[in-house]
């Protein structure tokens, strides 16, 4: 049946909204497509934010996901610096916070993340930053000047990739991390390691087993941050990253099934057949570790917009692919595929101590879970083909350098 008098409305203007716009067209989508984003900025990549962006690397055409002239060329209406309040199901519209309606036939939430915040006294004060969006990091961007003193909340990958870009900037950095190392919730233990020494070897001070308790501000800009073990750190800016939260409220009021995230299966599909959701908002199934979870990351924005168009657009559903990652630290460039489910042995290929290695995890009957591999691409690449096809290795010759990683990869 033809789809040309058919609606569909886009809530969330990032990488997976702005994706599935482009996507439907791409797949033969004839009707109205209309997306709707709180920025008033067309849709662009987020990772460069912590990195190129920063340090005054990239203008902003480099950040877009298409020129601005691309929307209107491909009769994609935009509707920028608009916020839904409420989705009206039964009328097949969302309400917007002027009190406008837009009608939809099918709705596909990108709703994305915020970052979690730090409710402690003196989180309000100015100086005191998160980074999600570009405002975030135009907020931010002046204050990494050389000398500045930086304390980041959190040692995940935005603050490390962020104390990486300060410390290139000539600003004093402390990494502030409430459990025992670095990357504690999303690397392995020698990862983190490695990481560690590098951050320090680049002149971050990273403290562990120790949060935040309060701001200190004078004249209402924060000037130190007051730790659990009753050190203060001076500083000039506080960047909290400690992590993101789905943004489902909307999705939840309007009645859709949420579970850390928006619930939806392999086509996108939430719990009512005419919306869908995707990207960091969704909680999905993920076949390869029969099991479901939530991923925030560009790829999976990719795939699940892919997954939403061809649906809307009756195409075949696209393949399912192996989750992967990146990070860019100093020199350092991580590749990680897969999620260390089930793992029973860990495997290093080649020395952490020359900058270039892999860590492969392995499940019991030796299959490859996941691999995080630190310059080494061709480790990354091989390790992504043995997750997919369910590759069992054995450990020893893994480890050994001299055994092709092409040939182990079959």
């Amino acid at each position: 049946m033809s789809n040309t008098a058919k609606r569909v409305v886009i809530v969330g203007g990032g990488h997976a909204g702005g994706s599935a716009a482009a996507l439907l067209r791409q797949y033969g989508w004839q009707g109205q497509v209309t997306l709707i984003g709180t920025e008033p900025t067309v849709p662009y990549q987020r990772p460069p934010l912590s990195k190129a962006w920063l340090k005054g690397e990239q203008e902003l055409r480099d950040l877009l996901l298409r020129p601005a002239t691309f929307y209107p060329d491909n009769r994609i209406e935009l509707r920028l610096g608009s916020e839904v309040a409420a989705i009206d199901r039964m009328a097949g519209c969302v309400v917007l916070l002027s009190g406008e309606r837009v009608a939809y036939d099918h709705l596909i939430l990108a709703t994305g993340c915020h970052a979690r915040a730090l409710s402690v006294p003196g989180n309000q004060l100015a100086g005191v930053v998160a980074l999600r969006t570009l405002a975030d990091a135009d907020r931010l961007r002046p204050l990494l000047r050389a000398g500045a003193r930086i304390a980041i909340v959190g040692a995940g990958y935005i603050g490390l990739e962020v104390a990486a870009s300060a410390r290139a900037l000539g600003a004093e950095v402390v990494v502030i991390e409430r459990e025992g190392r670095a990357l504690p919730r999303v690397a392995s233990a020698p990862l983190s390691e490695f990481f560690q020494a590098r951050h320090t070897a680049g002149g971050v001070r990273i403290v562990t087993d120790a949060s935040v308790e309060a701001f200190d501000g004078g004249r209402q800009r924060v000037t130190a941050a007051h730790l659990s073990d009753g050190e203060v750190i001076a500083c000039d800016a506080v960047l909290v990253g400690i992590g993101g939260a789905p943004n489902e409220a909307l999705a939840s009021a309007a009645g859709l099934v949420c579970d850390n995230g928006i619930r939806v299966d392999l086509a996108a599909r939430t719990s009512d057949p005419a919306i869908y959701a995707i990207g960091d908002c969704t909680h999905r199934p993920v076949p390869l570790y029969q099991r479901t979870c939530r991923l925030e990351s560009v790829p999976n924005a990719l795939e699940q917009a892919k997954q939403a168009a061809a649906d809307l657009c009756g195409r075949p559903p696209p393949a399912s692919e192996v989750p992967w990652f990146w990070s860019d630290q100093y020199e350092v460039r991580l590749q990680i595929a897969g999620l260390p489910f089930d793992v029973a042995e860990t495997v290093i290929r080649g020395d952490p101590g020359s900058g270039s290695f892999a860590i492969f995890h392995l499940a019991a009957d030796g299959a490859v879970q996941a691999v995080e591999a630190v310059n080494a691409p061709a480790e990354f690449m091989a390790g992504r083909m043995m997750i997919a096809r369910r590759r069992q290795v054995v450990a020893s010759r893994l480890a050994d350098v001299s055994c092709s990683i092409r040939e182990l990869a079959g």
